[in-house]
């Protein structure tokens, strides 16, 4: 399959690249950045920025499908907007923890828990999945990870577990996963279809 990942300089988007191409997938990396995107075989970097429409739609046509790691600046409608202009057929999006529930069935936004300091940094990213929502086009799917995601060891494949819209957590109440764990699910529902026009999540 031939894909662009956007965001592939970050930590999510590289781990997602080099996943993908160890699978014998072609990526297509992009970001402002491209020096920072991971070399291996079945990457290709090239220079993007994703906030210009018109350059972004030129840079995915002709992609299976487009995997997007950027922060929730680029909106839902700028993206879809690209995507639909370069016919690609599917979105798949890194998203972020906050509009997963708790065990209550309280969104961890609305919780008493979540720290008020950040949630202006996380807002973004719960438009964007209700814009998703909103979506009949284009078949997207939304992904989000753990509350702490973070660098660390490849785990790999029975290592974490899914869930669709409430956050999962470990026997110790902790939810958490790697990058480089995140991306083998990622890659996994890029490959297996899964979750077509909704949410999940995954959590050790």
């Amino acid at each position: 399959m031939k894909i662009a990942v956007l965001g592939a300089s970050g930590k999510g988007g590289s781990e997602i690249a080099k996943e993908a191409a160890s699978r014998g997938h072609e990526v297509l990396g992009l970001s402002r950045h491209p020096e920072n995107i991971p070399a291996a075989d079945g990457i290709t970097a090239k220079e993007c920025d994703a906030e210009n429409a018109e350059a972004l739609a030129e840079a995915i046509r002709g992609v299976d499908a487009v995997i997007s790691a950027l922060h929730f600046n680029v909106t839902a409608e700028h993206l879809l907007g690209a995507v639909k202009a370069a016919g690609v057929p599917r979105l798949l999006v890194m998203g972020g923890a906050a509009s997963l529930k708790n065990a209550d069935g309280v969104r961890l936004y609305d919780s008493p828990e979540f720290p008020e300091n950040i949630k202006p940094f996380v807002i973004g990213g719960i438009h964007f999945l209700d814009s998703l929502r909103e979506e009949q086009e284009v078949d997207w799917t939304f992904f989000s990870p753990a509350m702490l995601i973070f660098v660390g060891e490849r785990q790999g494949p029975g290592s974490f577990r899914l869930g669709t819209d409430q956050l999962v957590v470990d026997d110790n109440g902790e939810s958490k996963i790697s990058y480089a764990d995140y991306a083998i699910a990622m890659i996994d529902e890029l490959e297996a279809h899964n979750h077509s026009r909704s949410r999940f999540t995954v959590g050790y």
